[in-house]
């Protein structure tokens, strides 16, 4: 399957590779970046380079569980309202306090939630289930019920053993992993580096955003787009600028960018059949090797991909939903593989489509779309115009709906499936 794409094939003639081996394709290429070190408060969000144990057991003492009273059940074995126990309070045990006395024969303390319980006491029972009352000078504590050994008590160890592996390598690091990290004082923390991508948009159609409207023109949104997708995956956008409709002088800044310190590189336009497309040019002509140049997929069937020495270079459509889809199905995962995560491109969700979807398609669509929860079921329906120059839809999809190829369209009430755009599932 890695095999370069025949470099007597023109660009009018190309082989549609599937959206799932291109992107077994592209998984078989990546290595993660080097690792790094950053402060715990930095490291929220990013993905962890190596796998985390505990150093001691959580909790690492026997913990209460309640406000109440450490005792020793043997003690309040034969209580009850007629013949009520009464003990002995030696001490009172906030949380931050080592206990100064063990629990004896008719002995408790007073302990709050979350202190250490001392040693000899087996219990915690519940300060509403007991009456504190002074007796010749004495705190004593009544009970009128017995309870259970080890009530109320987390024991050392329960959440984990010392040596535990408690996170693995790869996983984006969100509050519990943070929870996690702090509570076994890791003060820094190994992950790795935010990848560094480079983006370049193509065409002299493209004004700056600073630039007046003009006749025939656009503002270059995709590039900005593109740099909310990869800071939303957890890298570094680069925007290098624009590729100019001079063939010499896109092949010299291609490779010149090819031999940067970039990660990855992103294009977008210049990848379809037209007379200035410098890119599917480029990728029929450079030196490395053209790993694909067309997905059986709609919008966006000539997404480009290649790869040069260890680095990737994707061209995506210059249409903004379908630059968006590549990104998506392609960019991200390669993006989160760089950062050590473990990807699974085959999760979806199955939804009911909850409106009728007439195109027909020779190859699968991914339409942008949006996905609820009603009445125990997931449901997705289109948002917008269905067409790849759109860009107004982009802002209300949360989810891609997975369309087949079909000569009849769908309907609503039939089962799709559907990639969620918050790259929950594209790890």
């Amino acid at each position: 399957m890695d095999a370069a794409i025949d470099r007597n094939m023109n660009k009018y003639h190309r082989k549609a590779m599937t959206v799932e081996a291109a992107r077994e394709l592209l998984q078989s290429r990546v290595r993660p970046v080097e690792p790094t070190e950053v402060e715990l408060a930095e490291a929220i969000g990013r993905r962890l380079a190596a796998p985390i144990r505990t150093v001691e057991p959580i909790p690492h003492f026997r913990r209460s569980g309640m406000d109440g009273y450490a005792i020793r059940t043997a003690d309040i074995a034969h209580a009850s309202a007629a013949l009520p126990i009464e003990l002995e309070i030696i001490e009172h045990i906030p949380c931050g306090k080592e206990p100064l006395y063990s629990i004896t024969e008719g002995k408790a303390a007073r302990i709050m939630t979350g202190g250490m319980v001392p040693d000899g006491a087996d219990a915690v029972i519940m300060q509403e289930m007991t009456e504190a009352v002074e007796h010749n000078g004495r705190s004593i504590v009544r009970i009128q019920k017995k309870i259970a050994p080890g009530l109320n008590i987390t024991p050392i160890g329960e959440e984990a053993g010392e040596g535990t592996l408690v996170i693995e390598a790869g996983e984006k690091l969100g509050a519990g992993h943070t929870a996690i990290l702090a509570a076994l004082g890791y003060n820094r923390v190994p992950v790795y580096r935010k990848p560094k991508v480079a983006v370049l948009s193509t065409g002299t159609e493209l004004l700056r955003l600073t630039d007046p409207l003009q006749m025939g023109k656009i503002r270059n949104s995709n590039a900005y787009m593109l740099m909310a997708q990869i800071i939303a995956a957890g890298a570094q956008p680069l925007l290098v600028g624009q590729i100019p409709d001079d063939y010499p002088k896109a092949e010299r800044m291609l490779y010149d960018l090819l031999a940067s310190d970039a990660d990855l590189i992103v294009t977008s336009g210049g990848v379809s059949v037209g007379d200035y497309d410098s890119m599917a040019d480029f990728f029929l002509r450079w030196e490395g090797t053209t790993l694909f140049n067309k997905i059986a997929m709609r919008p966006g069937s000539p997404t480009t991909a290649g790869a040069w020495k260890d680095k990737l270079l994707f061209g995506l459509s210059g249409n903004p939903s379908a630059c968006f889809v590549g990104f998506e199905l392609f960019v991200r995962p390669v993006i989160q593989q760089l950062q050590g995560a473990v990807v699974d491109t085959a999760k979806t969700v199955t939804c009911l489509l909850a409106a009728d979807y007439e195109k027909v398609n020779a190859y699968t669509r991914y339409v942008r779309g949006q996905w609820y929860s009603s009445g125990g079921n997931h449901y997705a329906k289109p948002v917008g115009r269905d067409k790849s120059s759109t860009i107004l839809s982009l802002k209300d999809a949360n989810c891609l709906i997975v369309i087949p190829p079909t000569k009849t369209g769908i309907v609503s009430g039939e089962i799709v499936q559907i990639i969620p755009l918050d790259g929950a599932l594209i790890v």
